[in-house]
Formats: C-alpha cells, structure tokens, sequence
C-alpha cells in the first residue's frame, strides 16, 4: 500500500513538473511565433516599397533596383518556408488584405 501511495505522489510531482514544462516550450514558441510573423509583414512591407520604387517613372528600369528586388523575392520564400510557425499567432492573409488596401487609399489620395 506504501508503494502505491509513493507511485502515485511520484506520479503527481512528474505530472505537475511536465505540465510546468510544456507551458514554458509553449510560450517560447507563440513568442517566436509572433515575431516572425512581425518580421514577415515587415518584410511584405518592404517588398512592396522596393517594388512601387521600381515602378516609379524616375527609376523605373534601373538594373540596381531590379536585382535588389530579384534578392528581395528570395528573401520572402525563405523567410515564407516557416509559415507554418508565424501562422500560429498572425493572420498573413489579413495584413496583406490591409496593406493592399492601405496602399490603394495611398494611391486614391495621390490621385487627387
């Protein structure tokens, strides 16, 4: 009977040590999580200037702004093959869905 109210107090501590545990890894995670997904909208941002630079009359043809712009591309699918982390805390498609219309307003307003 002894062993068995040992085992179970055992059992108990482990338990509680493991929980304690897989709530810290957890938590470390959704932190990274976030901040790539931080980093990966930032990036989009800046994807997006570098593109509407080119694009610009003044620039537009610039071989120095094309490569930086073909390295950019390289940059956001590497940065895109840990998807699966930054999308447990940030929706990708949302932001983008926001900066598209945030660059249109951008555009109405020059416009006028």
């Amino acid at each position: 009977m002894t062993y068995l109210v040992m085992a179970l107090i055992v059992s108990g501590l482990l338990n509680i040590l493991l929980i304690w545990y897989v709530i810290r890894v957890l938590s470390k995670l959704l932190y990274t999580s976030d901040n790539m997904g931080d980093l990966y909208v930032a990036f989009r941002m800046y994807e997006n200037f570098i593109t509407s630079l080119y694009e610009m009359e003044m620039f537009y043809g610039e071989p120095i702004i094309q490569e930086l712009i073909e390295k950019t591309k390289l940059l956001r699918e590497e940065i895109e093959r840990f998807e699966s982390i930054y999308n447990l805390t940030t929706d990708v498609e949302l932001i983008e869905e926001e900066m598209l219309s945030d660059g249109n307003q951008e555009e109405t307003q020059e416009a006028h």
